[in-house]
This record gives structure tokens, sequence and C-alpha cells, in this order.
């Protein structure tokens, strides 16, 4: 038995490193004429029990080739720790992807980056699909309402924040985008819902044999985003 599940893990592994070389070379939504930065992003072993999924790499991302890089990662990973995982612990075990793998470069308005079209969600929904399927999570925390529609279909973040779902074999926790520009973390009753989700995480992660601590109080504006 053991050495079946050895050369079923070795397949993944392969099967994973095919994936990443097929990703970095992309070039379809360049094909396509969207304006984007090739150049995929993402992080993590085939033997990941949690997949966390985002919207797109910013610019931060690209330059450290890391994904959830910049402020907004460290207020993610803020929250993560307050579900037991420490930064290092999470980036070298568990799985970060997005639904989009490269830059959609800036938004029109200048403020922000571009959302990701609904045409090149779809160029890249197929690499989603295959990191799903060779990882196999048995938690995917979808980080933003772009990524929580993926999952969920369409809801909003107060009714789904907070939550567990049950969806193809794995549990899905959603969780707003992090970032300082998200007015939405500035009410005070989406904060508890987000250190709900942070609990649920702690209990999945727990039932899943990982490290998880107890969510405390890490879920309110940042120093950086409470002016925003």
């Amino acid at each position: 038995m053991a050495t079946d599940e050895s050369a079923r893990t070795g397949v993944e592994r392969r099967g994973l490193a095919e994936l990443h070389a097929e990703m970095r070379a992309c070039r379809r939504c360049l094909e396509a004429g969207h304006s984007i930065t090739p150049g995929a992003v993402f992080s993590g072993p085939a033997s990941a029990r949690i997949m966390l999924v985002g919207q797109a790499p910013g610019e931060s991302e690209v330059r450290a080739r890391r994904p959830f890089n910049g402020s907004a990662g460290r207020r993610l990973f803020e929250w993560l720790s307050e579900a037991g995982w420490t930064e290092y612990a999470f980036r070298q075990t568990q799985y970060i992807s997005a639904m989009t793998k490269c830059y959609p470069g800036k938004a029109a308005s200048g403020r922000g980056d571009r959302a990701p079209s609904r045409a090149e969600q779809r160029l890249c929904a197929p690499f989603l699909e295959r990191e799903l399927a060779l990882v196999q999570p048995g938690i995917v925390i979808p980080v933003g309402a772009l990524a929580v529609r993926h999952f969920l279909g369409p809801a909003k973040l107060r009714a789904v924040v907070g939550q567990v779902y049950r969806r193809a074999e794995r549990w899905v926790i959603p969780l707003p985008h992090p970032s300082g520009a998200n007015l939405w973390l500035n009410w005070a009753e989406n904060q508890e819902l987000v250190r709900q989700a942070l609990g649920h995480i702690a209990r999945q992660s727990r039932l899943l044999g990982l490290p998880a601590g107890r969510p405390g109080r890490a879920a309110g504006p940042s120093a950086e985003g409470t002016g925003k």
C-alpha cells in the first residue's frame, strides 16, 4: 500500500511540475489581445491539503515571483496566523494560486490593478482545474469576490464569508480580499465574519491533521488600510 501511495504521489508531482512549466510558458491571453504581463505566479507542492485561490497577481508578485507578496499578502497572513498558520509554514506546505496566473495590469482609472475579464478567466480556467485535480486539496480558500463566485456562484460576500461549504469532496471557506482598499473590511460586522471564517479554517485544518490554532482578532483594518 505504501508503495502504491508513493507511486501515486510521484505521478502527481511530475504532473504538477509539467503543469507549472506549461503555465510559465503560456501566452494565450497575449495571443488573444489581452494586455497582460506574461509570467505565471503560483507556489506550493502537490502534497498540499489546502489551496488558496486569489484573483490575479499584482506588480509586487510579478517582481518577487511569489503569490500575495505585497501589502494585501501581509494582511492575509496576519489572518491565517489567527487560524494557526505561520506565513513560512503555509507557503512551504500549502498551495497558492489565482483565477488568472499573470499580472493583468493597471485599471483604466489608474487606481489599483485591473480585474481579469471573463474572457481571460476562461482562458486560464483549465489551468486551475488541473491544479485542483493534481493537488486534490481538502480545503479551498477562495480570496476575493471573483474567486468566491467561481467556487460558490453569484453571492454577496456578507452572505458567504463566515460559512463553510462542501463542494466536490472538498471544503470551501471563502475570505474577502485583504487589500487595504477593500472598504468591505471597514465594517465591524464584516470583520466578525472574517474571524468566523478563520475559526473554520483552523477547525478544518485540525480535521485534516494539519497545524492550526485558535482564531483571534486580526480581522480588522490594518494600519495602512484604515484610511481607505
